[in-house]
């Protein structure tokens, strides 16, 4: 075979920017490209599959706490109920005791304040007086107990409850409830803590006894209770009776929780009283007995409060 000649001289440049074809070339090129647009498009089921594409996509970065979970407070009928000073239905509002917890512990609660001595969920403790110290409560009524001392008052929502807790361990055949102490003034705070500082000495007092305008027994929820048989006993003779194991185990059905437990000392700082029952409501007092808390700073999230500040 004859090798073809080289090449002497480039071809002429075409009129357009780039390399030109030769012209035969240029022909079988469109006539290819025709060929192609006038095919049918192929079916899925004919000839082999095309690749699939890949999408190239952006991930949007995660925004934490983008979506803010509603607020209880803003619901019409918790505003309601807060208005009508109605602190059961307020806590209905939210749900539940188990579910009011949980709004305040996260701070998507607004609109309650643990430091209003009028709200049966207030918490007073050495850290956290009473605001104004010498608050005295509204709708006082008597204890429907037998007392052993003259203060016989406590919240008419208190006694209530108080009086359907005795009638309900009566009927379980444990024994009478009596009480020894409701509702304290600022000023017979400042007389009980004071003889308690000269008998004592001041940390014993402290570990016994709330300094004025501490005392839970200021705000009308509190009452302490004893055994009553024949007669009633004294405080420090109520732990061990079949009442206290009785108001141990029941006293949260009724809206009670037992304060000063002694796994509790460390964060109260005060010592056990089996017989200091704290009226928090019947749904807050579920919400606490079914978390098995044993303190209300616990239960609310809130810091230790073992001591005064000064």
């Amino acid at each position: 075979m004859l090798s073809l000649p080289h090449a002497q001289h480039a071809a002429p440049r075409s009129p357009i920017r780039g390399p030109a074809l030769p012209l035969g070339a240029a022909v079988t090129a469109i006539g290819i490209l025709l060929s192609i647009a006038s095919s049918p498009v192929a079916s899925s089921s004919e000839g082999a599959a095309m690749p699939e594409p890949v999408a190239v996509r952006q991930v949007p970065s995660v925004k934490d706490g983008a979506t803010t979970a509603a607020d209880p407070c803003a619901d019409p009928v918790v505003q309601q109920a807060m208005a009508n000073g109605d602190d059961a239905a307020t806590v209905a509002g939210f749900g539940g005791g188990a579910e009011f917890r949980a709004a305040v512990v996260t701070g998507n609660a607004p609109c309650i304040s643990l430091t209003d001595p009028a709200r049966v969920w207030v918490v007073v403790n050495k850290a956290l007086p009473l605001t104004p110290p010498d608050y005295a409560p509204t709708g006082l009524g008597p204890v429907p107990l037998q007392m052993t001392t003259p203060s016989g008052q406590v919240r008419s929502d208190v006694a209530a409850a108080v009086g359907r807790m005795a009638d309900a361990a009566a009927a379980a055949g444990v024994g009478r409830i009596g009480a020894n102490n409701g509702y304290r003034s600022y000023g017979l705070q400042v007389t009980t803590y004071d003889a308690h500082v000269r008998s004592q000495g001041q940390a014993e007092a402290d570990a016994g006894s709330a300094r004025p305008g501490h005392s839970e027994h200021q705000t009308g929820l509190a009452l302490d209770v004893v055994a009553c048989d024949a007669a009633c006993g004294g405080l420090d003779g109520f732990g061990g009776t079949g009442q206290s194991d009785w108001v141990a185990a029941h006293a949260w059905e009724f809206g009670f929780i037992v304060r000063y437990e002694d796994v509790g000392t460390p964060v109260t700082g005060y010592a056990p009283e089996p017989w200091h029952l704290r009226y928090v409501g019947v749904d807050l007092a579920a919400a606490y007995h079914a978390g098995g808390y044993h303190t209300l700073e616990e239960f609310f999230g809130l810091p230790a409060a073992p001591d005064y500040a000064h």
